[in-house]
């Protein structure tokens, strides 16, 4: 597994979503800008964990293996989209 290459596409896909920006959110009073929760992403040498609490993968496992490829592909995780419609 080459580490710096996945670190460097996580990069690469948090300065698309513009990292550290905030939005818009409507308030009963008006607006607020409000800044997007980061998703961490913990690489260790026999597997990931994707979310504050998400279960420990390996990198064997074909869900670990298709997240990996989605970001080696220089897409957002498929695995993410039920939970982040509008993205993450």
């Amino acid at each position: 597994v080459d580490f710096d290459l996945i670190l460097e596409h996580i990069k690469d896909l948090n300065s698309l979503v513009g990292e550290g920006s905030s939005q818009v959110e409507q308030t009963l009073r008006g607006a607020r800008l409000r800044r997007a929760e980061p998703l961490p992403v913990t690489l260790y040498r026999d597997g990931i964990t994707v979310g504050q609490h998400g279960a420990f993968r390996p990198y064997r496992h074909p869900a670990t293996q298709q997240c990996l490829q989605d970001i080696m592909d220089g897409y957002f995780p498929s695995e993410l989209q039920p939970r982040y419609p509008d993205g993450v």
